[in-house]
């Protein structure tokens, strides 16, 4: 599976998405052709205690559509596709001047050992990161990391969801500018207040130890929470959950 991001920053930092924003820009991403499954990310409402909060605000908004295959990927983000609109500001007027750029990866799904979520949860939390790199050899960064860090990922408590996501080449024609990062990874939990209880055990401590083994790489990461919505594509009526 491929997963298209796009991230729309606020570089003077203080906007945020309204709902009737969020729910225009839900139905833009339900229509686009070809997507599976879109997921749309907020700030948090309000901030959770984390290890990396000095990584900033994070993004003002952002999106992962998942697509079956490249092929159906690279049509979706031709140049008079909905989403080339978006990333140009026509799509939604409510995010005209962020930063926007984009960029698409191989998904690759980890397992956990309990993938539903707790009665009640509306609205999961992503940990979004990124490492822009790039590694002095990311043959063997890939190794070390896909081999190692997902195992650990796993032993998080009320983890619900791990992927990984790794480069490709892939052409489009969109206004906004690519970035190329080494690897992203998103793991969700039933809540914010559920990700900084995880992130407060001692799983970080092992992350840590193994991040000292990583091979040598440039760029550092950063970690942003992020509020989750699930999107089903229109012509299929099916998603993830909860929505």
């Amino acid at each position: 599976m491929i997963s298209l991001f796009m991230t729309f920053s606020d570089p003077k930092g203080g906007r945020r998405i309204h709902a009737d924003d969020l729910a225009a820009a839900a139905a833009i991403v339900a229509s686009v052709p070809g997507m599976a499954e879109g997921l749309l990310f907020t700030p948090l409402e309000q901030s959770v205690d984390h290890p990396y909060r000095d990584d900033g605000a994070g993004p003002v908004f952002a999106l992962q559509l998942r697509f079956p295959d490249l092929f159906a990927c690279e049509a979706a983000v031709d140049r008079g596709g909905e989403l080339a609109a978006l990333a140009a500001g026509r799509g939604l007027p409510g995010l005209a001047g962020l930063d926007v750029t984009h960029q698409a990866m191989v998904t690759r799904v980890f397992p956990v050992d309990d993938a539903t979520h707790a009665n009640g949860t509306v609205t999961p939390c992503s940990y979004l990161v990124h490492y822009p790199g790039p590694a002095d050899d990311m043959n063997a960064w890939n190794l070390h990391y896909l081999e190692h860090h997902p195992s650990i990922m796993r032993s998080f408590p009320g983890v619900r969801q791990i992927e990984i996501y790794t480069r490709i080449d892939w052409v489009d024609r969109m206004p906004s500018p690519r970035v190329e990062y080494m690897q992203r990874n998103r793991l969700m939990f039933d809540s914010p207040q559920a990700l900084a209880l995880a992130l407060s055990s001692d799983v970080i401590k092992r992350m840590r130890a193994d991040f000292v083994r990583f091979p040598p790489f440039a760029g550092g990461n950063k970690h942003f929470p992020m509020l989750t919505r699930f999107v089903p594509a229109k012509e299929t009526g099916k998603g993830g959950t909860p929505r």
